[in-house]
């Protein structure tokens, strides 16, 4: 993530102005650039007021109602029920810190995944090619040990003869 925030100005028509292209935006652009890893600050044009919150929320909503969901009807209503609690702060680090465990495991998986698949086929192609080959110099050396084993009994009885 960048250190400092891109900064989204949100006009009163709802509209978001990207100030580091200087072009207006779509939340599904502000989405796009926070899978990119982009850090980004949404500030209320007329009164720099943060609105960074309420815009990462409203992306969350859409995609919730539409196509699969990632939280639960029973995830909502156990979070609805952390605020005002006691421990509503302690949710809020406990989901951050898990979310940002997930994502490391999720890092590891793909990389490790990542590591077997572009070594792995190749690894395993050369083993097999190596088995058949030996396999296949085993039964042309029984083969041909067959093939002797005939012709230098005849040649032995032949001379013993």
């Amino acid at each position: 993530m960048a250190d400092k925030p891109r900064i989204i100005k949100k006009y009163p028509n709802r509209r978001l102005y990207d100030t580091a292209i200087s072009t207006y935006i779509t939340l599904d652009d502000v989405r796009r650039l926070i899978i990119d890893g982009e850090a980004i600050q949404v500030l209320d044009v007329r009164s720099g007021e943060d609105l960074t919150r309420q815009v990462l929320l409203q992306i969350i909503s859409e995609h919730e109602q539409t196509g699969q969901p990632m939280l639960s009807e029973q995830v909502l209503s156990q979070i609805i029920r952390f605020y005002g609690d006691s421990m509503q702060g302690f949710m809020s680090n406990y989901l951050e810190k898990s979310m940002e465990m997930f994502i490391d495991q999720q890092q590891q998986i793909r990389s490790q995944m990542s590591g077997l698949m572009e070594q792995a086929p190749w690894n395993l192609m050369n083993q097999l090619t190596e088995r058949n080959m030996a396999m296949w110099k085993d039964f042309q050396n029984s083969m041909m040990g067959s093939l002797r084993s005939p012709l230098s009994s005849e040649k032995d009885k032949k001379s013993k003869d």
